[in-house]
Formats: structure tokens, sequence, C-alpha cells
């Protein structure tokens, strides 16, 4: 188990496409595959065939995943073999071999310009993941007594972080674990979700009460929100904190998506009374409410952000997520994280904001796995 992190994927096979991921070992071998289709054809063939014109596209294709160097190799394998007698490719004139030169020099030259930009690519990539793992690393699988489990997509294509944000910690006063979502996603909120996990993990350590959590989370996006003019810098938040002995869970939640609790193969929200979002300055004036919920062996409680609550159908039905629950509340953890973030991508027809989904199974340590 554990938490897993990343953009938005299509897959590897339209990654590629992007720059995102190597090639696929097929468009590799197109090149090799022409160049040996051809030859084979004119060697067997009783009469002279005229495809000599399907060598100019090899080095074009060798471009796509292959070198300078390799690229030129191509292309010279190419006018050599437009030039070899026995193979009687076409007798191209001195039009159509400049032609074909000419294509095989401007492959190699777009083949050097798409080798710097991969290596670009790579380079903010490695950056991008440097981000990730300093904003929001990798969960444990187990955290005191309670296991983790969840998926992270940002929405904004190219980046692996945005503006939801998670995390759950052992402290002195217990396993606290916190999903928030700052308005906004993409690159223009990490610096405010880095903000908030920080003033989390310190309150973790030295606030006894989960309201004095909360407190502290409040002040810190006003604090950091203060130096703009008219800011409408919020964030939503549920901060959980369980019990020594995993039996119960404290609930504060501040315009958040309700938790829901997993019982017997049931999905049902809790009911928090919720209060106002982080930054607004309505915590002063109404503070927010804990709520105690007993636990049985075998809970689990999911929390998610709007991403899931309010991904829409065609039809613009919201994705109904305590009902597609019934159908795999049953499933182990880690593949109940997939079969949500699976299903809400078949039943959305564009997923527009960040998605964050985040299982906690409480289990004491005397349990076994």
């Amino acid at each position: 188990m554990g938490v897993t992190m990343s953009r938005r994927g299509d897959g590897e096979d339209r990654g590629w496409l992007r720059g995102a991921a190597p090639p696929p070992r097929w468009v590799r071998a197109l090149p090799v595959v022409l160049l040996l289709g051809v030859g084979i054809a004119e060697l067997v063939s009783d009469k002279p065939l005229d495809i000599g014109f399907l060598l100019g596209a090899i080095p074009s294709l060798a471009v796509l995943s292959y070198g300078p160097a390799a690229t030129a190799a191509f292309g010279c394998v190419v006018v050599v073999l437009l030039n070899v007698p026995a193979l009687h490719i076409n007798h191209p004139g001195n039009t159509d071999l400049l032609t074909i030169t000419f294509i095989a020099a401007l492959s190699v030259f777009v083949s050097l310009v798409r080798s710097r930009r991969d290596a670009h690519l790579v380079t903010v990539r490695s950056v991008a993941e440097a981000v990730q793992l300093a904003v929001l690393p990798p969960l444990a699988e187990r955290i005191g007594p309670v296991r983790c489990t969840g998926l992270y997509r940002a929405a904004q294509h190219g980046t692996l972080v945005g503006g939801d944000f998670f995390d759950v910690r052992d402290g002195p006063f217990g396993v606290r674990a916190l999903m928030g979502d700052v308005q906004g996603h993409g690159l223009s909120a990490v610096g405010t979700v880095t903000s908030l996990l920080g003033a989390f993990r310190e309150a973790v350590l030295d606030r006894r009460e989960l309201t004095s959590v909360v407190a502290r989370l409040d002040r810190r996006l006003s604090v950091d929100s203060a130096s703009t003019e008219h800011s409408e810098l919020f964030a939503t938040a549920a901060v959980l904190e369980f019990s020594e002995d995993a039996d119960a869970v404290r609930i504060v939640s501040c315009g958040h998506p309700q938790p829901l609790l997993l019982r017997d193969g049931k999905a049902v929200e809790i009911d928090v009374e919720p209060a106002a979002p982080l930054g607004v300055g309505l915590l002063g004036l109404s503070p927010p409410r804990e709520c105690r919920v007993p636990l049985k062996r075998g809970d689990r409680l999911l929390l998610v952000s709007d991403g899931v609550t309010e991904t829409r159908d065609p039809a613009g039905a919201f994705y109904p997520l305590v009902d597609r629950l019934a159908g795999f509340a049953d499933a182990a953890p880690e593949v109940l994280v997939d079969l949500v973030w699976t299903d809400l991508v078949r039943f959305g027809t564009t997923i527009r904001d960040d998605v964050t989904i985040l299982l906690l199974t409480p289990q004491p340590a005397d349990d076994g796995d």
C-alpha cells in the first residue's frame, strides 16, 4: 500500500507523443521494417517495382525515436540503396535522389532538435518530481495504528502537484490526518500548499486540541494573504485524529467534502458540522466543532477532494460517490482506491480539477495484517 502521486495520465501509448514516455517498440521498429520490406520486395520480384519513394519516409520515421547519429545512418543507407543496381529501386533521377538526400539531412536536424528537447523535458520532470517529494512525500504504509492508501492526480498537464494537499502524522497526541484543497490548482497553488503542510506538521507536535490545529492552519493562510490587497485566498480542509487504540476518530471539517465511513460493505457520509473554509476570517467568530465517531474492527475512512465529488457526466450529473462505493466497498484498500479512480475517469467527460483520494484503515498493532 501507500500513496500514488502523479499527474493525470492517458497511458504510455499516448504519453510518448507528448514526450512523457519513451516511444513504444513498434515505433522504433518502423524504419527497420520498412527498409527491409522494400529491399526484400524488390529482390523477390521478377520485375522492378515502383516503390522507391517509400525509402524517403525512413529518415522521417527515424526522427520519432532515434538520435541524430542513427537518423543519419538510416539516411545514408537509403541513399546507398537507391543506387544499388541489383535492387532496381525505381532508378531515381538526379531530382529524386537530391530530394531524398535533402529529406535525410533535414531529418538529422529535426532529430537533433528533438533530442535536445527531450533532454530538457527530462530535466524539467526531474525537478517536478523533486518538488512533489518535497511538498507531498510518499506516506508510509502504516502510521501508528492507521494504514494509509491513496491517490493523487494533478489537473494541470505537465505538473505532479497542484492545489490539493494531504498528510498523516504520528505525534504526542495521536495520529492526525489532513486533507485540503486550496482555491485554484496547478503551480500557482503549490506555495500555499507547502505553507499549510508546514503549519500542520508543526501543530501535530505542539497542539493538544484538534481545533487548535485548525486554528494554526487558518492563521497561516491569513498571514500569507495579508500582504495581498483584496486577497481571495482560501482553502477547505478536513482534520482527523485517531485514538491510541484506533477505536474512535475525531473530525473537524472546514468546508471540505464530508468524510465517508465504509462499514459492512456500505458507505455513509459522516455528519460533521462544517465550519467556514480556512483563510476567510470567520473561524474566530464561529469556531469549528469536533465530531467524534466510534470505530469498529474493519471500518475504513475515505476522504476525497472536490475533484471527485464535482466531476460530471455528459448529462451534467455529479459523480455519485456514495452509490458507486457500494459496488466495491469490500475491496482491498489498494484496489478500492484504483477502482474509484478508474470509475471516475469512465464517468466524467473531462476531469478539470485535482483529484485526491485517501483511504485510512484503523488497525491496532495486535490485529495483524
